[in-house]
């Protein structure tokens, strides 16, 4: 198991995503094109788990969220919160600061059309087990999606039958961790009406609430 919360800039762990990724840094070499560190002070209690970095988004950025349209929704909420300082600007010179909460992906490098597999979420799962257990004031897990909740569970060794996956439900985890659920803030998402900013904003101010208990 790796003690070590990133995966190197050559990761060869997920063939797929390698061949990905050298094909984006041969269209695009001003991109990031590589796994996508945490954003965010290690000592938070809240960590923030995306599915994956976005392809003209972190992918391009470096930074979770930023530079994609599900950032805007996340930020923007954050900063609404208390949870961020400073103003985004979708790059990762923008000064924003987030205030005891961190953010990372259950997948640190770009999948495919926005789609990793789940033997990549298996690969990189070592990454987010060694994150959380690096988090020494940590107290609750926002799942951002069904594919980080499930990658969350697996990463502490629970069954996902246990806690099924609610937007805005709440989990106790055996280890005292509070598990909170969110639909994506995707595109997709909230072009539907699946998620509202309302919503959004009221699974927040729940799970902030519970943390604060």
């Amino acid at each position: 198991m790796t003690t070590e919360t990133l995966p190197g800039r050559d990761c060869p762990l997920c063939p797929r995503l390698v061949a990905f990724r050298l094909d984006m840094r041969g269209k695009h070499p001003d991109w990031h094109n590589a796994p996508v560190p945490s954003f965010g002070p290690i000592d938070a209690s809240l960590l923030i788990v995306g599915l994956g970095p976005g392809l003209r988004g972190a992918n391009a950025t470096g930074r979770p969220f930023t530079g994609d349209w599900a950032g805007d929704l996340l930020y923007d909420t954050l900063l609404a919160k208390g949870c961020a300082r400073g103003s985004y600007d979708e790059r990762p010179d923008d000064g924003l600061e987030l205030i005891d909460c961190r953010i990372t992906n259950a997948v640190r490098c770009v999948p495919p059309a926005n789609r990793p597999t789940g033997a990549e979420g298996s690969a990189c799962r070592p990454f987010l087990t060694a994150e959380i257990a690096a988090m020494p004031r940590l107290r609750g897990v926002l799942a951002i999606g069904g594919f980080a909740h499930n990658a969350i569970l697996a990463a502490l060794g629970q069954k996902k039958n246990a806690y099924p996956f609610a937007h805005g439900a709440l989990h106790k985890l055996p280890n005292g961790l509070l598990l909170i659920d969110s639909y994506h803030c995707s595109r997709l998402n909230t072009n539907t009406g699946r998620l509202t900013e309302s919503m959004f904003h009221q699974m927040f101010d729940s799970a902030l609430a519970a943390l604060r208990q």
